[in-house]
C-alpha cells in the first residue's frame, strides 16, 4: 500500500456490522468506529474528544468483520480514505467519507 493514502485508526466499533452480499458473491461489511482522544483544556480539565469514522471492507475482510467484530469490540484497522457522493431521494448530493479497510487487528478480550 501506498503511503499517498494510508489511515490507520484504534478504537471501538459502534454498532453491530452491517452486511451486504451483492449478486456476484462478493460481500460488503461496514460499522462505525469511535477514536477518542484526550487532552487538558485551558482551564485545566481534562478533555475528552470522540471522533466517528465509516468504515467499509470487502472480501476475506468482510468476512472478518462479520464473524468478529460485535457492537463495542476494540479494533486497529489499516486502510485508505475514499470518497463517494450520492442524490438522496430529495435530490440533495450527499458526500460520504470512509475507511476502506485492507487489514485488520482484533484488540481487547473476547
Amino acid at each position: 500500500m501506498s503511503l499517498r493514502n494510508k489511515v490507520t485508526l484504534i478504537g471501538y466499533t459502534g454498532r453491530d456490522v452491517e452486511v451486504v452480499n451483492f449478486d456476484n458473491g462478493s460481500i460488503k461489511a461496514s460499522v462505525s468506529l469511535a477514536t477518542s482522544d484526550h487532552y487538558t483544556n485551558a482551564k485545566g480539565e481534562k478533555v475528552e474528544e470522540t471522533q466517528w469514522h465509516n468504515i467499509i471492507a470487502f472480501g476475506k475482510t468482510a468476512e472478518i468483520f462479520q464473524k468478529y467484530v460485535p457492537k463495542g469490540k476494540e479494533i486497529a484497522v489499516e486502510g485508505k480514505l475514499t470518497y463517494r457522493s450520492y442524490d438522496d431521494k430529495d435530490g440533495v448530493k450527499k458526500y460520504i467519507t470512509e475507511i476502506r479497510v485492507d487489514e485488520i487487528l482484533l484488540l481487547g478480550g473476547k
